[in-house]
């Protein structure tokens, strides 16, 4: 079967001026929230001025006097933000898209399924336990100690997930959401454990932690997790065709050429690059991961050589977007970034929940 009949199989025609019209949407979206990040705020920026202050430090210009505070305020504390907000939001998109993909499951998402769980359990380990630890490396990999924790915590929660919720090359939707479950709980009680030993200022930060936030940003945390984004999105696009494929059953995809195992395996290390990176440097940010692929899904189609960039763009996008909400709704307090999502993603989990009742308990 020849790479187009796969495509139209998965319900998307390849053809070039819909995929570039569906990127460029996407792009677009990301552009607006990129400067809306940057100019809304305490101190509102116009648009045309974020773009002279963009200009200038392109150009290595410094500026003097009265635009040194808004050179400041866009480039030192909203510019990093919104950079961490793309990359986290995008992450969290594309792991989600293709834990869909891997599990055939559109309820499968890193938050969901525990995996985000087991992520929080080794980040939380780190910011508790590790100071000690981070005082005898250098300062290169102390700084990366946290997202190598949680990614760590991320890839042994999914291959778990896998291993017990996939028999003879089958994954059943009830093992994987159950397992999900009680592995979130084993992960959570973990973490209780652990939080249960810290200081009152790291209980302080963790608790503000848990719920996501982008408020803490800086360019060290952006250079932390782009190292994990840039894997999450090497393998992604080497899974597109891939995905597509196991659409139709492993078997399928098998005497079409794919390498059923190695594929799944390239996965599974993703949604770990992906989940572990986001909940190290934003802290447990839910339903993201759910919302953006159905929403491509619903716009663009199920074929995932479209699905996988435009979740990647989409998810920087939303995430953007909660975040402005999130630190304008209750001005001049900050809401944490993960009560907005979960505001907006548990309506929408619900409904699909309502629409696969009948396969769920049928």
């Amino acid at each position: 079967m020849s790479d187009a009949a796969l495509a139209m199989t998965a319900g998307t025609r390849w053809r070039p001026r819909r995929t570039g019209l569906a990127l460029g949407a996407c792009l677009l979206l990301v552009v607006v929230a990129f400067i809306a990040s940057l100019a809304i705020g305490p101190v509102t920026i116009a648009p045309g001025r974020i773009l002279e202050i963009l200009g200038a430090a392109l150009r290595g210009e410094r500026a003097t006097g009265a635009a040194l505070r808004e050179t400041i305020i866009v480039l030192d504390v909203r510019l990093p933000r919104t950079l961490l907000g793309l990359l986290v939001g995008g992450g969290i998109a594309l792991a989600g898209a293709i834990t869909q993909g891997i599990f055939r499951n559109p309820l499968a998402d890193p938050g969901l399924i525990g995996i985000s769980s087991g992520a929080a359990l080794a980040a939380a380990t780190w910011i508790v336990l590790g100071g000690s630890l981070a005082a005898a490396l250098t300062p290169a990999l102390a700084d990366a100690g946290l997202p190598l924790m949680a990614f760590t915590g991320a890839l042994v929660a999914t291959v778990a997930l896998y291993l017990i919720s996939t028999r003879d090359g089958r994954t059943s939707v009830a093992t994987m959401l159950f397992a999900g479950i009680a592995l979130g709980a084993l992960a959570a009680a973990g973490t209780g454990m652990v939080v249960f030993a810290a200081s009152d200022q790291q209980l302080r930060d963790f608790t503000f932690w848990t719920f996501g936030s982008l408020g803490g940003a800086t360019w060290q945390k952006v250079l932390a997790a782009l190292p994990f984004m840039l894997l999450l999105a090497l393998i992604a696009m080497r899974l597109g065709r891939a995905l597509d494929a196991l659409a139709l059953g492993e078997a399928e995809a098998f005497h079409v050429g794919i390498d059923v195992q190695r594929t799944k395996w390239l996965a599974i290390v993703g949604i770990a690059a992906g989940a572990g990176a986001s909940v190290a440097v934003a802290g447990v940010i839910g339903f993201v991961g759910l919302v953006v692929p159905h929403l491509i899904r619903i716009l663009f189609g199920p074929g995932h050589q479209l699905l996988l960039p435009c979740a990647a763009l989409l998810g920087g996008a939303l995430l953007l977007g909660a975040d402005v909400v999130a630190r304008t709704a209750v001005s001049p307090a900050e809401l944490p970034l993960g009560v907005v999502t979960a505001g907006i993603g548990a309506p929408f989990f619900l409904w699909l929940l309502l629409r696969r009742r009948a396969a769920l308990f049928g």
